[in-house]
């Protein structure tokens, strides 16, 4: 009996033979090695797509300064490409997005600010689970009847107050637009409160401040950093619309900062170039990648202004 237990004992205590070991290891190595190259992968793919846009971009665009100088793209006030008499002057698509982004904007940021500390500061568990999905579904409505809804709504509503408004205007365009926007700028924000830890709320309430004096001074200066984030993402929302300008806004290029006169923005201009009959190569067909170039850099302006903002306030909290 005590030879068969000490066999046992002695095939139990017998170590594994050390070139399983090392192959084991070396199968664990690879698997390793591979799960490596896939993440790599999948984070290049999205430099490598970005890379690909911008280079597409640059190279169209530079085909189309080889006939239209630089300054006059930069200086004319007029956009008359589609015409007998060509003027390649970006500024009137230039004003007209930045028009009815600002319009937009001026809605957008103080309501969603607003429902953002609703939502993270004064809202019971259950408002805030039927608040947050109704206005996160806004998001996902389709963004041509929100240019439907500007023009045979809103616009006939602001006529009611300014007789003069013309059928298409940026004003109606940019309101419409801030509508569409309010629940990026309002969940990111609100997000970025609740992210807020619990015991500087307390600490607040101990040294007597009310509800809203604890938001205002305490959760918004620690979430500073959350909230430009979310405007940021929607001033590039904002520039990046189409169907809103497109539909309402009257797609003419018009130098002009008035929200109460028509206009076209780049990526309106962009949607009626590319929608039309022009020939693959031709100069009209590739003042599209120039004003493209344009958008790109206006967003990537915002974004690193953006950055830099977070990265101040990151320091200082």
């Amino acid at each position: 009996m005590s030879s068969v237990s000490s066999q046992v004992i002695t095939a139990e205590a017998t170590p594994e033979p050390q070139a399983n070991r090392f192959e084991r290891h070396a199968w664990r190595h690879w698997g390793e090695r591979l799960i490596e190259a896939v993440l790599f992968l999948a984070a290049f793919s999205a430099v490598a797509v970005t890379v690909a846009i911008v280079a597409i971009l640059v190279t169209e665009s530079l085909a189309f300064f080889e006939h239209v100088p630089l300054s006059e793209f930069l200086t004319d006030t007029q956009w008359t490409i589609m015409f007998a008499d060509k003027h390649y002057g970006v500024l009137p698509l230039l004003a007209g997005t930045l028009t009815t982004t600002g319009v937009a904007l001026s809605l957008a940021v103080p309501v969603g600010t607003v429902s953002a500390i609703y939502l993270s500061e004064f809202a019971g568990h259950r408002t805030r689970e039927i608040v947050k999905p109704t206005l996160e579904l806004l998001a996902g409505i389709p963004t041509v009847v929100f240019g439907y809804f500007a023009l045979l709504m809103v616009t006939p509503a602001l006529q009611y107050f300014m007789p003069d408004l013309p059928g298409f205007n940026m004003l109606g365009a940019g309101l419409v637009m801030g509508v569409m926007i309010i629940p990026y700028v309002s969940s990111v924000a609100e997000d970025a409160m609740r992210a807020v830890p619990m015991h500087m709320r307390e600490g607040s309430y101990a040294m007597g401040a009310t509800r809203l004096q604890t938001a205002i001074k305490v959760v918004m200066p620690a979430a500073t950093s959350g909230i430009v984030a979310a405007y940021i993402l929607g001033i590039s929302r904002a520039i990046g619309e189409t169907m809103v300008v497109a539909v309402a806004a009257g797609q003419q290029p018009n130098f002009t900062f008035d929200p109460r006169e028509s206009g076209a923005t780049i990526t309106a201009f962009i949607v009626q170039v590319a929608l039309g009959d022009l020939p693959h190569g031709s100069l009209e067909y590739q003042s599209i990648f120039a004003v493209g170039l344009v958008l790109v850099l206006m967003t990537l302006f915002f974004n690193v202004v953006g950055h830099l903002v977070r990265k101040r306030f990151r320091e200082a909290y």
